[in-house]
């Protein structure tokens, strides 16, 4: 190895491998462009087209102002205070506990009569939204500020493409894809940079992506997951808009693990990178087998935090069945929890091997004669 060089600069990738990395990237934004245009929405007019008012009925902001010892209270609406106090029903939902003070969000009648909610969330969710971001830039600083951009990308490209398009009735499996294409782009490269080490946590996530996207197309159709919900109004509307619950589920569940899969992806990228600044002598095999070593440890610990993370959404549920008294395999398999079942272990086998394809495309970058050290203009050699 040569003696000159620092390695306290991570290495980068030769200029041969950083073209063919943006030629790669290049066909997979050409082939993301053109699914989405495949699947692009055609009609927007899904959006308010519920209407959950009766006429002459607004939603209204009100405060509680008293409440009896019979759960009956009163309370009086913001931008209202000359009419006064008036009543407030809660139809005696004994899980709606008031108190004098609390911000509701109300229903007022052309009759002026109010009726309960919910309650109005709006300020201490902004404080802990403020806060998150606060933490996040003062420990990531730049960084931190790049991924909650990437963050409000992604989310843009849910909102304005992935919810439309599957309303307008587009390929599920197309929309998954193209709408997890996309908003990796935009975390990734907003919140890492455009490097060598980024594009690899990016091919690596979309390797991932595509395995996740093949096992739930299998397993939904082979489980018989139909998507069906318990409640018949949101039943019924999306089935007469032509809206495939099924596809919805199929769709949910490739989108469902990409948080956690980048999250590995990057870490092996990096990860491979590290081992190649300590020791640039080492082939890429060497790199691959020691950067596994690390990968295991991250899949070990990944998996049971997926686990536990579904097990968590899932546990009003699983309280429900358990109270019909049925065996733990008839519950697991049951259509509310089988979902959530599939959803996990699809997350998890395309989490698993996201693993190995990273580190191999990452050792690939990175080893040889062609990678360099940062701010230097040789390459590093192997003793």
């Amino acid at each position: 190895m040569s003696g000159g060089q620092g390695h306290d600069s991570p290495p980068r990738a030769s200029e041969r491998t950083s073209t063919i990395l943006s030629v790669i990237v290049g066909v997979v934004l050409f082939v993301t462009l053109w699914g989405a245009a495949a699947v692009w929405p055609n009609d927007f007019s899904f959006r308010g087209s519920l209407d959950s008012l009766g006429e002459g009925s607004e939603w209204v902001t009100a405060t509680i102002e008293t409440v009896a010892d019979d759960g009956s209270a009163t309370a009086i609406v913001k931008g209202e205070e000359e009419i006064g106090v008036r009543p407030i029903a809660t139809l005696d939902d004994p899980t709606i506990v008031l108190h004098p003070g609390d911000k509701v969000r109300a229903l007022e009648l052309p009759t002026g009569e109010l009726g309960f909610s919910d309650f109005e969330r709006g300020s201490p969710m902004l404080a802990l939204f403020i806060v998150y971001v606060i933490v996040v830039l003062v420990i990531a600083r730049w960084r931190g500020l790049g991924a909650l951009l990437g963050l409000i990308a992604a989310f843009g490209v849910v909102f304005f493409f992935t919810i439309p398009a599957l309303f307008d009735g587009g390929n599920p499996l197309v929309i998954g894809l193209v709408t997890g294409s996309g908003a990796l782009f935009a975390l990734l490269y907003m919140a890492h940079g455009p490097n060598a080490r980024t594009t690899t946590a990016y091919l690596g996530t979309l390797a991932g992506l595509a395995v996740t996207t093949v096992l739930a197309w299998w397993a939904v159709d082979a489980s018989h997951l139909n998507g069906l919900w318990s409640e018949d109004r949101t039943h019924l509307e999306f089935f007469s808009r032509g809206v495939s619950l099924q596809g919805i589920l199929l769709c949910g569940i490739v989108l469902a693990g990409l948080g956690v899969l980048n999250d590995v992806t990057v870490t092996q990228a990096s990860a491979v990178w590290e081992l190649r600044s300590a020791r640039p002598d080492l082939a890429w095999t060497q790199l691959f087998s020691r950067g596994m070593r690390i990968g295991r440890d991250h899949i070990a610990s990944t998996v049971y935090t997926i686990a536990f993370a579904y097990v968590g959404a899932a546990l009003p549920t699983l309280m429900f069945i358990s109270l019909y008294g049925t065996s733990l395999g008839f519950t697991l398999t049951s259509s509310d929890i089988a979902e959530e079942v599939v959803r996990t272990l699809v997350g998890s086998i395309g989490l698993v091997l996201a693993v190995p394809l990273t580190t191999a495309i990452g050792a690939l970058v990175v080893a040889g004669r062609g990678a360099v050290v940062e701010g230097s203009a040789a390459p590093i050699s192997r003793a």
